[in-house]
């Protein structure tokens, strides 16, 4: 296809170069017609010159005549002709005669010159025009001939670089089809082989079998996985404890947090301006409409909890390996903690308009920059936390992805979050009772302020409270969870595992309806 473009496009250049070439030579007969007009209105211009003269003189004598005429009529002298005198109007008379008709020839000479050379220079001017405007062409087809000529060749270029690419292809499949069918002869043989060994093994498994019913198979280690575990109820009763306390410790943070982002919100719309009165800053007017959200990404904390919590039963092993339901608590952590993330920002910056307010003291700007380090800290202690639960569902989900090992270390740092993050509650807590002291103290400060301040500040102390509780027990509670399982959780033969642990509910149910359809024989 680019090749017939480029054969019409090529033909279309030469056609207008005939056109231009014709044109040109158009150009040089008209401006030969020219040089010949010119030529003949110098000749013109040279018999004009000569008429002129010949005029002048024809004047002149003119003038001597009548000047003769006169004094013949006054004195006539002696000796002068008479048939002179009569003769002067004949003469005048045709001399003025060939004078008009000279001066009406040099008239219409001029006038057709004129319009002789006007109409050359319309044409001239129209074939200059023209020649501009097929130059163009021709210039504006070289530059497609040119673009097609450089698209040609890129495209010839790839097509030879595929080309290439496709024959190295072909060899290499060529060379392996090659060692295909050399292995494809060797198969057979191979086969041959696999059954001599396959039917000595046979042979071999046979008289096991037949000579030992009761085979010990404790060597090999995926045959262990098979092995119904010991089951440890004082674990297990103990564990179910622990997730029962905090289950009610999570309600209780939940409750904290509902409280503090509510009233977050409606403070927001009461200071520095009542939305009432006033219209609400772009800044804080985004800050509650995401605070508003704050219970789809909460609650499902208390959802996650209860659902870890109904999952631990009395006839399972629960141990991380086994814990696979405590990804929905770990999912929703990291969803609040992104939901957290995003609304930090919001509430550095209500606090900074808060600071530029004229009606803000220079006191309750120091607050202010405090109380944004405390929101700080608060956010990365939640997401601190976050991290740590999310390590300990690795073991369920994922159980190459952490050694059995690390998993006292997890509990440790995941104790130390919890720390930082009551202290940074706390401060929180105390940094913003502060400033609510110094806003209840301004004669600006409305009754609705002051009741939602006393709000948000109870909600605060509520959850400095609920997170020292939980850092607490998570603390009491960390030499049961870094301790490793006890024996009663190996199997007969190998080491304890997940896999034996995940079916430990399957085999005790099973072992129990079994001795129960014994008994009932």
């Amino acid at each position: 296809q680019l090749r017939a473009q480029n054969q019409v496009l090529k033909r279309a250049v030469v056609d207008e170069q005939e056109v231009s070439g014709v044109f040109k030579e158009q150009l040089k007969g008209r401006e030969q017609s020219v040089r010949r007009l010119e030529q003949e209105m110098d000749s013109l211009t040279f018999r004009n010159q000569q008429l002129a003269k010949r005029v002048e003189l024809l004047q002149g004598e003119l003038e001597s005549m009548e000047k003769r005429g006169k004094k013949s009529k006054v004195s006539p002298r002696a000796g002068d002709p008479v048939a002179s005198v009569p003769m002067f109007p004949a003469r005048e008379s045709v001399f003025n005669e060939d004078l008009q008709k000279k001066i009406g020839e040099n008239e219409e000479l001029h006038k057709q010159l004129y319009e002789v050379a006007d109409k050359h220079e319309r044409e001239q001017a129209a074939l200059r025009e023209r020649l501009a405007w097929l130059e163009e062409q021709v210039s504006s087809q070289d530059d497609v001939a040119q673009a097609l000529r450089s698209a040609h060749a890129q495209t010839t270029e790839r097509l030879q670089h595929d080309r290439a690419q496709h024959e190295v292809k072909v060899q290499a499949l060529e060379r392996e089809a090659k060692e295909c069918r050399l292995r494809a002869e060797e198969f057979p043989l191979q086969l041959q082989e696999v059954r001599v060994d396959l039917g000595g093994r046979l042979e071999e498994a046979t008289v096991i079998i037949q000579e030992h019913i009761p085979f010990n198979d404790t060597s090999i280690p995926e045959f262990n996985t098979l092995n119904v575990p010991t089951y440890d109820r004082a674990h297990q009763l103990r564990a179910r404890e622990l997730v029962g306390q905090a289950l009610l410790l999570v309600k209780d943070l939940v409750s904290s947090l509902l409280n503090f982002h509510t009233y977050t919100e409606q403070r927001c719309l009461v200071h520095p301006l009542d939305a009432s009165t006033h219209p609400v800053s772009p800044v804080n007017q985004k800050f509650c409409q995401f605070l508003h959200e704050n219970a789809s990404y909460v609650r499902p904390l208390d959802q996650g909890m209860q659902q870890l919590h109904d999952s631990i039963t009395e006839d399972a092993v629960t141990m991380l390996e086994t814990v696979v339901s405590l990804s929905p608590f770990s999912d929703s952590l990291s969803n609040y903690v992104s939901y957290l993330s995003k609304l930090t920002p919001y509430q550095l910056e209500s606090l900074q308009e808060e600071s530029r307010s004229p009606l803000c003291s220079e006191e309750l700007r120091t607050h202010n920059a405090e109380l944004e380090q405390d929101v700080r800290a608060m956010t990365a202690a939640f997401s601190r936390t976050s991290t740590y639960v999310v390590a300990l569902t690795l073991p369920g989900t994922r159980p190459q992805a952490m050694h059995p090992d690390n998993h006292g270390a997890v509990y440790t740092q995941l104790g130390a979050a919890l720390h930082s993050l009551h202290q940074a509650a706390q401060g929180l807590s105390k940094r913003y009772g502060a400033k609510v002291s110094l806003e209840h103290e301004l004669p600006t400060s409305s009754h609705k302020l002051r009741s939602t301040n006393e709000c948000l500040l109870s909600s605060l102390v509520a959850l400095a409270c609920t997170t020292g509780k939980i850092a607490e027990f998570f603390a009491g509670s960390l030499d049961f969870l870094s301790v490793a399982p006890s024996p009663a959780f190996g199997r007969r033969g190998a080491a304890g595992g997940a896999e034996a642990a995940r079916c430990v509910a399957k085999y005790r149910r099973k072992a129990a309806q079994y001795m129960f359809t014994i008994q009932q024989v």
